[in-house]
């Protein structure tokens, strides 16, 4: 089993950044495909990010330029740095972990979810 805890998350202005964490314990895999998602309020679970096991990294056309995503796979350790940030990223944001074998931006292809972290950012 894996356990992924989310923190970073807060309240910002528009144009402000932020770092999420995700960091993983239990039996981790050198092979899990690693991806942030996001869910605001009424709205569906949307992939935001995955990086794979070669560290090739995909976003989605919303947050493209201006998110990055990395992982320090000695920590078992998933970032997503945030910048110019816009209200419309106001959501939960999750961690997720497994093997994707599909598209990295569907929900289900993930094992292992975390608990999610707010973003807040104000206008």
């Amino acid at each position: 089993q894996v356990q992924l805890v989310e923190s970073g998350g807060g309240s910002v202005q528009t144009g402000g950044s932020l770092t999420l964490t995700c960091e993983a314990s239990g039996y981790t895999n050198a092979d899990y495909y690693w991806g942030w998602f996001r869910q605001a309020p009424g709205q569906e679970r949307e992939g935001v990010a995955a990086i794979d096991v070669d560290g090739s990294s995909t976003y989605a056309d919303s947050v493209q330029g201006r998110f990055n995503i990395s992982k320090d796979s000695a920590k078992n350790t998933v970032y997503l740095q945030m910048n110019s940030l816009k209200p419309e990223d106001t959501a939960m944001y999750y961690c997720a972990a497994g093997w994707v074998s599909g598209t990295w931006s569907r929900s289900n292809e993930y094992n292992y979810w975390g608990q999610g972290t707010q973003v807040t950012v104000s206008s």
